[in-house]
């Protein structure tokens, strides 16, 4: 794994960091890039904090929390599948959230411009120390430098911290899928998001979608 030069949580434009104090000045917070399987507890960790997510709400598709047989599946899956790239977060140390960067399929010249952030989460514990926005600056980060100029996401409308995280960073809100998500009887909205990565394509983005109560 490689550190990460990632943004402050309450800056977007501030200077690069591979590793920061927490918003409470005591607790160490830092974004790594997977490039190579996960060890035994670092996986442990990642499982651990996707079933508490999953608990709270926090999405991946799953209502309730899965074996963990299935989680370490997938996380693994996750690393060795081309057009992803994965980031964990830490707090002091312990693997306490993840990010993924999903690029477009070589076949889809249409769309080659376009990155998606997906699978956005920090577990409830490890939440109020700026883990999201760090996640997020880190996903943005390798966007912009392998040259795509938008980063898409769709967060379900529950995820209210998710939502002010994204929205201070300059996502803007495009659409809304009155059915994203289905928990038991009740449907649940979800917000679409883009992100420009460039200067030229914010101004490309202000024009195509004036804010307007849009964040």
């Amino acid at each position: 794994m490689t550190d990460v030069n990632t943004c402050s949580p309450n800056d977007p434009h501030a200077e690069p960091l591979h590793a920061m104090s927490g918003r409470d000045g005591k607790s160490l917070i830092a974004v790594e890039e997977v490039t190579e399987r996960l060890i035994p507890a670092d996986l442990d960790d990642l499982c651990d904090a996707t079933g508490a997510a999953i608990m709270n709400g926090g999405g991946f598709g799953w209502i309730t929390p899965p074996p963990t047989e299935t989680l370490e599946r997938f996380w693994s899956g996750v690393v060795a599948m081309p057009g992803r790239t994965l980031f964990i977060g830490r707090l002091d140390g312990v693997v306490c959230g993840s990010a993924q960067l999903l690029r477009p399929h070589r076949n889809n010249e249409a769309q080659a411009h376009n990155a998606t952030l997906i699978s956005a989460f920090v577990a409830p514990w490890a939440r109020a120390h700026g883990i999201s926005a760090v996640l997020a600056a880190a996903v943005e980060q390798k966007a912009r430098a392998e040259g795509y100029r938008f980063l898409s996401l769709d967060v379900r409308e529950t995820q209210s911290r998710a939502i002010q995280v994204f929205q201070r960073r300059g996502y803007r809100r495009w659409g809304i899928n009155p059915c994203y998500a289905q928990v038991g009887d009740n449907m649940i909205a979800g917000h679409h998001y883009l992100k420009a990565l460039t200067p030229a394509a914010e101004q490309q983005l202000a024009r195509l979608l004036p804010e307007r109560g849009g964040r």
